[in-house]
């Protein structure tokens, strides 16, 4: 039970730092500034809805995904490691990740009529570094017990997200820049320690492989 507890809380501060709400508050009021507060509110429920059913589903999903591509476990982990490491980088610089979401497609969701789906829930919420992450801790363990966790985790996030773009407008007044950069950097280690552990793990999976 205490590995179990012990799987949750990495799986839940993987996912949640690497959706990183906070970074999305800014593209959030830029692409809402012209919409009432009801209209604002309705474009953060839907936009946390859509992002934790997509993570949802590509976590129940993983190992078929595996199997019709021919794609190895260990070599999954190492990719999406590298790519969780990439983001953690940018996180721990305070500037906007790439891997999540370019200039060009920040510009054409404020062009939108309804930006909650695209791009708020993808990719800036659930883009490839979300998914990968999802897709590898349900590949950590088969049992059950295990696979809990982080669908619960997908929830809790789901929610966390929707209540800070709910009070996005709140959160901008309070808090500086300066605070939320240091948050974002410290979100950011952590991060890469998680993404270091994915790499690891890969390689000792894919090892054997390469002996035989």
């Amino acid at each position: 039970m205490r590995d179990v507890f012990t799987f949750g809380l990495v799986a839940f501060s993987a996912i949640f730092f690497v959706v990183d709400p906070l970074a999305v508050l800014p593209v959030f009021l830029a692409i809402t500034r012209n919409e009432t507060s009801a209209h604002k509110r309705a474009t953060a429920l839907r936009a946390a809805i859509t992002s934790g059913v997509t993570l949802t589903v590509f976590a129940a999903a993983g190992q078929l995904i595996f199997r019709f591509f021919g794609i190895t476990l260990g070599a999954f982990k190492i990719a999406g490691g590298v790519l969780l490491f990439m983001v953690a980088l940018d996180m721990m610089q305070a500037r906007p990740s790439r891997t999540r979401s370019t200039p060009e497609e920040e510009q054409e969701g404020i062009e939108k009529a309804d930006v909650a789906i695209i791009p708020l829930a993808i990719p800036l919420l659930s883009g490839p570094g979300s998914i990968a992450t999802v897709m590898v801790l349900m590949s950590r363990h088969t049992g059950v017990a295990y696979m809990i966790p982080v669908y619960v985790s997908i929830a809790l996030t789901a929610v966390i997200t929707w209540l800070m773009l709910r009070g996005a407008e709140w959160t901008e007044r309070r808090l500086s820049k300066t605070f939320l950069n240091v948050v974002t950097r410290v979100m950011g280690l952590i991060l890469a320690a998680i993404a270091v552990e994915f790499v690891l793990n890969g390689i000792k999976d894919v090892l054997p492989t390469l002996h035989s």
